[in-house]
């Protein structure tokens, strides 16, 4: 079997399958080929365990004449030009997969396939988009006005406050100006999908400013775990070492993104590229630990002996924070989210997509409301009258260690 596409139909869905240039082949030469065998059809999550029980519980099984699929049509339906040409309407809203299905696996079948799945609209109109996701033009366009006042905010702040900016002020705009930029493409995307079935486009401007808004993120929690531009002017060498894994790490896991997107799981290679894919952000989310934790350790260990309570205090403080904030963001995006999508109904789709949505913003308005450029931020300023009260409390207190 050979899974083409998932799709969510609403009330009035339907599926448009073109074929041509269909040729098959057998390693067998006594092989007699049985077009009835071959086919596609529709299926839905719930029906895979049924028909895996069916097929051991009848002779001569073959996943075409089961009663859980939806059959569109076989191959013995072909025109005399080996092509065809055909729809079908969708009379139980859910989400299904579209499969190829062969059940003569000693023949190799070659053609050239068209799908169009959708829904119709009230006003008669086609929408392209999967029931769950109608949403998702109107939520990326959202977003991205959200994050259009965030970064004109952050740019008054840093004019405001342009005594105490550091690069890493201009490193963190960057971030703001891609990400809006991403869900701007997200947005556009989505919108020509609905009305056109393809983004024209917009996909290939997502993917260039996902890419640089992937780097710069992990980056940019590099940078401030080390401390740089906020405690010191340079990286060491185990720190330029993390940063040349990181960057390289989100070029293959972009590369790999646009893969699976793009080709889908009727490709050989795609569960190959998902698994990398997967190997390459839990790499990178580990990677980003390090330098927050070498800082911790560090700014402990200067306490002891610099003689600095106060200020070493309220560092170590921002640290402890920024490190348990990074965590819960790389668990809610990477493990919670994933779960929200399998939990709600095919119908919300969007939930999933705006509870990550809502998890980075709160991760980015944690990292700027802490680390903006003003004169009372922890890294800069501590007050000496409290240098007796923080040595006390530095003496007493072990919770800084990791």
């Amino acid at each position: 079997m050979i899974l083409f596409e998932r799709f969510g139909f609403a009330q009035d869905g339907h599926v448009a399958i073109s074929i041509k240039d269909v040729s098959w082949k057998s390693k067998h030469h006594n092989a007699k080929l049985d077009p009835t065998s071959m086919g596609f059809f529709l299926v839905r999550d719930i029906s895979f365990p049924r028909i895996l029980n069916e097929s051991e519980y009848t002779e001569g099984f073959c996943v075409l004449s089961s009663q859980f699929v939806k059959l569109i049509f076989r191959l013995d339906k072909l025109a005399g030009g080996l092509t065809y040409n055909g729809s079908v309407a969708i009379e139980e809203p859910d989400k299904y997969n579209l499969i190829f299905g062969n059940c003569q696996p000693e023949f190799e079948v070659t053609m050239n396939v068209h799908t169009e799945m959708y829904n119709v609209r009230n006003d008669g109109t086609k929408d392209f988009l999967p029931a769950g996701q109608t949403l998702m033009p109107k939520l990326y366009f959202l977003l991205f006005l959200i994050y259009t006042i965030f970064l004109g905010t952050w740019i008054f702040i840093c004019i405001k406050q342009r005594s105490t900016v550091d690069r890493i002020h201009l490193i963190m705009c960057a971030l703001l100006l891609f990400k809006a930029l991403k869900l701007i493409c997200a947005s556009e995307d989505k919108m020509y999908i609905t009305k056109t079935g393809t983004p024209h486009g917009w996909d290939v401007a997502f993917y260039v400013f996902g890419f640089f808004k992937g780097v710069i993120l992990f980056t940019v929690i590099v940078l401030i775990g080390t401390g740089w531009s906020f405690l010191k002017p340079y990286l060491q060498e185990r720190e330029k070492k993390v940063l040349m894994v990181i960057i390289p790490l989100q070029v293959l896991e972009n590369v790999a993104s646009v893969v699976i997107s793009e080709t889908g799981p009727a490709m050989k290679d795609w569960l190959m590229w998902t698994q990398l894919f997967l190997i390459f952000d839990v790499a990178c989310c580990c990677a980003v630990l390090f330098p927050i934790i070498w800082s911790i350790k560090s700014l402990r260990e200067a306490s002891k002996t610099d003689g600095k309570a106060a200020r070493n205090l309220g560092k170590l403080t921002l640290f402890k924070q920024f490190y348990i904030v990074v965590i819960l963001f790389l668990y809610f995006t990477r493990v919670m989210v994933p779960a929200i999508g399998t939990v709600v109904s095919y119908r919300y789709e969007w939930v999933a997509v705006a509870a990550a949505e809502g998890g980075s913003l709160g991760f980015y308005l944690f990292i700027f409301y802490n680390f903006q450029p003003i004169e009372k931020n922890p890294y800069l300023v501590i007050d000496d009258e409290e240098e007796a009260t923080a040595g006390h409390i530095l003496e007493a207190d072990d919770s800084f260690d990791l």
